[in-house]
């Protein structure tokens, strides 16, 4: 099974939104890993060394830094730091939350306001993530906020920010506010995507570069799902 994902992944032209000599930006797609894992099947992490290691001609390893996840099924912006000193300043920014991360998400039904917040208390378990009640053992403080696009039969175009950075935080608010997202059956929806995929992209994201200080954005396009609703 590993070795048809990885030739499948490794056929799929890599998609750099943003690149210079301390940052990559990709546009990853839905299925595919970020970073390896037991499964042995090939990650953004494996084709971005191979694509920097060939436009530069660098032999032996190539350094590249994780600095932040998606999950396999959603598709969309990831980040990753070339040099060391660039992963440390943008991980702090992650952990100071200011980071902003903007997502599209096509959810089942219509929320009741168009435009809302949504605060949480999640607790991470073995296989999935709860909501908590606050002060119970384990709930950490979600925080999100949304804003509808578009009706498209029966579903919702959602735009999503993102206040704080839990584990599956949006597939678990947005399902317990009675929305689950179009293909997370984990998390509610009624029926499965083809090959496991699920309407949820990483939208944006929006940061101070770690050596000229200035404050960038890096966009992914849209997913053809956000307007078709298919």
């Amino acid at each position: 099974m590993a070795s048809k994902e990885n030739e499948k992944a490794s056929t799929r032209p890599l998609q750099v939104l943003y690149e210079d000599n301390h940052l990559i930006a990709v546009n990853k797609p839905s299925g595919v890993l970020v970073q390896g894992d037991a499964s042995g099947a090939l990650s953004m992490m494996d084709l971005i060394k191979e694509y920097i290691r060939k436009k530069h001609r660098k032999p032996g390893n190539v350094f590249l830094g994780l600095v932040h996840r998606l999950d396999r099924p959603v598709s969309g912006v990831v980040l990753f730091a070339r040099t060391s000193k660039a992963a440390s300043r943008i991980s702090e920014q992650l952990r100071s939350r200011t980071v902003e991360k903007t997502y599209l998400a096509l959810v089942h039904g219509t929320p009741s306001r168009a435009v809302g917040t949504v605060t949480s208390y999640l607790r991470t378990g073995e296989n999935k993530v709860t909501v908590a009640q606050e002060g119970e053992e384990g709930g950490r403080e979600a925080v999100l906020s949304y804003r509808t696009l578009r009706s498209l039969g029966g579903k919702t175009l959602l735009e999503i920010r993102l206040h704080t950075g839990r584990k599956h935080q949006i597939r678990a608010q947005l399902s317990a506010i009675g929305h689950p997202i179009e293909g997370d059956v984990k998390y509610g929806a009624p029926w499965s995507l083809a090959q496991g995929a699920m309407r949820l992209a990483a939208k944006s994201l929006t940061f101070r570069h770690p050596t000229r200080k200035e404050r960038i954005t890096i966009e992914a396009p849209a997913p053809e799902w956000a307007a078709t609703g298919k």
